[in-house]
């Protein structure tokens, strides 16, 4: 991550998050991560790491259009606005991202950690042994 610009923070290059994926962005140890996502269209989407519904890692998800699917328990939350798809309800915390030549800016808002979410625990999709 490289310094700030203004009011905004220069994360990494457009390319460096990978079409219908994710790159995390680490903020401080206990606190939720943020999420860099590139949605089906191409566009950019920033969104703590953390499901509304039990905190599963949505980096983790699977994108699809302009919404992630939590890997734990499948809620589909909207990339653009945070928001949970119905019949679920809640919202994880979204974050302002900005492209200026072909580099990722976001927001300082995301490192205030007044607000922030505790970190998830490990996910256990990630953690999981193969069976042998």
């Amino acid at each position: 991550m490289n310094a700030a610009v203004g009011a905004w923070i220069d994360l990494c290059a457009v390319d460096e998050v990978p079409p219908l994926g994710a790159r995390i962005v680490q903020r401080a140890p206990g606190v939720a991560d943020v999420a860099i996502f590139r949605a089906g269209d191409g566009r950019l989407f920033a969104l703590e790491d953390r499901c509304p519904h039990r905190g599963g890692p949505l980096s983790q998800g699977i994108v699809a259009g302009t919404r992630v699917t939590c890997p734990l328990h499948g809620w589909t939350i909207e990339l653009a606005s945070g928001e949970a798809v119905a019949p679920d309800t809640g919202a994880t915390r979204r974050f302002e991202l900005r492209i200026e030549g072909g580099r990722v800016l976001i927001e300082c808002a995301a490192f205030d950690l007044s607000s922030a979410s505790a970190k998830p625990p490990p996910c256990p999709l990630s953690t999981a042994r193969p069976k042998r």
